[in-house]
């Protein structure tokens, strides 16, 4: 039974209760403005925004040694839109294609034994770079005999096709269609296909009426090779680059070196060379600023901040005329199977000073 005196000792602590609510919220109040004071402040201890920034991604949905992810028009929408709201404003598919996995229903490479895909991924990303903004790059087919033997012809041969093709199907429909990829990889060793590049980069331009291409081949550094002793030198690297630069720049407009195979202080140097050849010959030099890590045991995981702000510093110094990345959605993307990928675009946009 409740008598009066229990019931007003309630109404007291009630009271009492009621009155330190409010006094608990303000300082709880206080507290998160402190935090939120905290953050806004410049975590930062190097100068921000001092590189060169991000402004186009390959699209890796052929996969040869990441895992895909499975996404359907909703991710890749979604994709697309974070992209957009860093500044990419390129998108390159990195190959139509790779030995018997294909990116679009190709009825000459299905003829050859290709397998159906599930959905038209090229026809996706193209309608998804003419909604938002964006410049669309065709990655041609590999058919992975190149890596297999080392010669390049068996590209020219199957490419020869799928151009003509894509073109027919896809170049005239989309807005966003503004290049070509020439997706063979190579280092500065293989001067033999050099006739190759010149045969598919001719062939792209005058089915597209002049349209840009580029290469993204890598540097025999000493994460390339088996033993650094075999890492070339800038010097090696520049008489190579200069014969495969004096064949192809004709039908070549741009190069995007792939920066993730020399150690973090030989960058300038070899940016330098990069630079000056681009230069002589009258192209573009882009960076391909890969955005996974080549230090760890395990292949691929998003890299660390420093390493990718390091690589887009010394880009910058060199006067470099973009940089694309290998690649966004894997390595950058809040979405990404990677739970490191989210955080590593936050450090970027810290960086950049993006909120």
């Amino acid at each position: 039974m409740i008598n009066r005196r229990n019931f007003l000792k309630k109404a007291a602590l009630a009271g009492t209760s009621a009155l330190a609510v409010p006094s608990l919220l303000s300082a709880r109040g206080r507290q998160d403005e402190n935090t939120r004071a905290l953050l806004d402040e410049e975590p930062l201890i190097v100068p921000t925004a001092a590189g060169i920034p991000i402004t186009g991604t390959f699209l890796d949905e052929i996969s040869h040694d990441i895992p895909h992810q499975n996404w359907g028009r909703k991710e890749w929408d979604a994709d697309f839109r974070y992209m957009r709201s860093i500044g990419i404003d390129t998108v390159i598919l990195i190959r139509s294609g790779y030995r018997k996995f294909i990116t679009y229903p190709s009825a000459y490479l299905l003829k050859k034994g290709c397998y159906m895909p599930s959905v038209d991924l090229v026809e996706l990303f193209l309608s998804l770079a003419d909604k938002y903004g964006m410049t669309f790059y065709f990655g041609l087919y590999d058919s992975g005999k190149y890596w297999d033997t080392g010669d390049m012809a068996y590209e020219v041969e199957d490419n020869r096709y799928v151009i003509e093709e894509v073109w027919a199907r896809y170049g005239k429909k989309h807005k966003s269609f503004g290049g070509w990829y020439i997706s063979g990889e190579i280092s500065g060793a293989n001067k033999k296909a050099i006739p190759a590049f010149r045969d598919l980069g001719r062939q792209c331009k005058e089915v597209s009426d002049g349209l840009p291409t580029f290469i993204s081949p890598w540097i025999d550094g000493k994460k390339a090779v088996s033993a650094a002793t075999d890492a070339v030198s800038a010097q090696q690297h520049e008489a190579d680059w200069n014969e495969i630069f004096d064949g192809i720049h004709e039908v070549v407009d741009a190069c995007a070196f792939q920066d993730g195979h020399i150690d973090y202080d030989e960058l300038d140097a070899f940016f330098e060379v990069n630079k000056k050849l681009a230069d002589r010959y009258g192209m573009k030099c882009w960076t391909n600023a890969e955005s996974f890590d080549r230090d760890m045991p395990i292949k691929f995981l998003p890299i660390k901040f420093d390493k990718l702000r390091l690589k887009l510093e010394a880009a910058r110094r060199a006067g470099y005329d973009k940089a694309i990345t290998f690649e966004f959605s894997h390595f950058m993307s809040p979405q990404s199977a990677y739970l490191q990928a989210g955080h590593l675009l936050d450090r970027y946009k810290e960086y950049f000073n993006m909120r």
